[in-house]
């Protein structure tokens, strides 16, 4: 998914904020949050459609007319976090300023700690010169365990993620997916004891885990599950997350399986989550869309697992300027990850100037 440039985006338009304040302002109390109601949590990444402070301020508003929460992604701060948990942090006030801005558009936040690219699960994200990049390396693991039981004592989450699409790096990393997953099992042991209500998981990509993604785990049949790839983290899962752009995998909505995302149902008693996903409005070079589409993947979610769900999040409430966003990862050195950006550029619910796409009326009809 589009988080990492995206967030860099963000973080530094934020960073405004902050520097016309000389002292960081409180983050108000929400008037109610949605996790106290038992219902499901509807929202979105909070994806600005320009590049500009007055479009996030927009995006926010926007979220708390269509939704109550948002997913909020960071990448690990490396290097202020390799060595304790504590002092003063950048990044913790950037986080502390999107949490003032979410809560003042009474959304509540779902947080996930990052340490892969967004846009290339296979790979971690802004390592420091000369860092193995491996979950066994102690520096790795030391910044992400600090970095995370930051975010737990500053912020007490309600959901929090430890990894996004943990299953693409497991196909692709097989020797040190086990090094993650040791990892995972020691922050849920320290979560627990300073926030035992918080509710931990690792997200796993749906179409890779049925195995309809050419080339990868050509040994496995399409739709045969990697339930192995899931279930090596129990029992610590509290939430059984995933993410689907059914789109790379079939021609249209209408073409998911009626039975496609209902497995998950039989297989866990544990709660659900989509914590992040779309299909385009629009067609763009090998993969489908249209506004139909987009109404068919929501119904197909919503009829098989919509009941199960503790939250979903659509990747985008809106469409976004792919030009402004290549222009800025190429000053930011990431314009190899525009192309695949662009793929979502059209997956929102919105087009770029507000007009609402028919899917739109879906998602707001689940909510009343």
């Amino acid at each position: 998914m589009p988080g990492k440039p995206f967030w860099l985006l963000v973080i530094l338009l934020l960073a405004a904020i902050a520097c016309q304040q000389s002292v960081p302002a409180a983050i108000p109390t929400l008037q109610s949050s949605v996790f106290d109601t038992g219902r499901t949590a509807y929202g979105f990444f909070p994806t600005p459609t320009e590049i500009s402070l007055q479009a996030v301020f927009d995006i926010y508003k926007k979220i708390g007319q269509h939704g109550n929460v948002v997913l909020m992604q960071r990448e690990v701060p490396w290097k202020e976090f390799v060595k304790s948990a504590d002092g003063k942090s950048k990044a913790i006030e950037d986080i502390h300023n999107q949490y003032i801005l979410a809560h003042q558009n009474n959304l509540d936040v779902i947080f996930i700690v990052d340490p892969l690219n967004g846009l290339n699960r296979r790979e971690f994200i802004n390592l420091p010169f000369g860092w193995k990049a491996s979950f066994g390396n102690p520096d790795v693991r030391s910044a992400i365990k600090n970095f995370t039981l930051r975010v737990v004592r500053e912020f007490k989450p309600a959901y929090l993620g430890l990894g996004s699409e943990i299953n693409t790096y497991a196909d692709t990393s097989p020797d040190d997916f086990p090094n993650y997953v040791s990892l995972y099992e020691e922050i849920y042991s320290l979560v627990k004891a300073e926030s035992p209500d918080t509710k931990i998981f690792v997200t796993f990509q749906w179409e890779e885990m049925n195995n309809l993604i050419p080339g990868l785990n050509p040994d496995r049949k399409p739709y045969e599950v990697n339930w192995d790839q899931m279930e090596v983290f129990e029992p610590h899962l509290d939430v059984w997350a995933i993410s689907s752009y059914p789109f790379i995998a079939f021609s249209t909505g209408a073409d998911i399986p009626k039975n496609y995302y209902s497995p998950l149902l039989d297989r866990t008693s544990k709660p659900l989550a989509v914590a992040e996903g779309g299909f385009p409005s629009l067609a763009k070079g090998n993969f489908p869309g249209t506004p139909q589409d987009q109404v068919e993947y929501l119904n197909a979610i919503h009829d098989q697992i919509g009941s199960r769900l503790n939250f979903w999040i659509y990747l985008t409430l809106n469409d976004f300027n792919m030009d402004a966003y290549a222009k800025e990862m190429r000053k930011s050195g990431h314009s190899s990850d525009a192309d695949t950006l662009s793929w979502f550029s059209k997956v929102g619910l919105m087009e770029m100037d507000g007009t609402p796409n028919p899917g739109l009326a879906v998602w707001d009809g689940y909510q009343k």
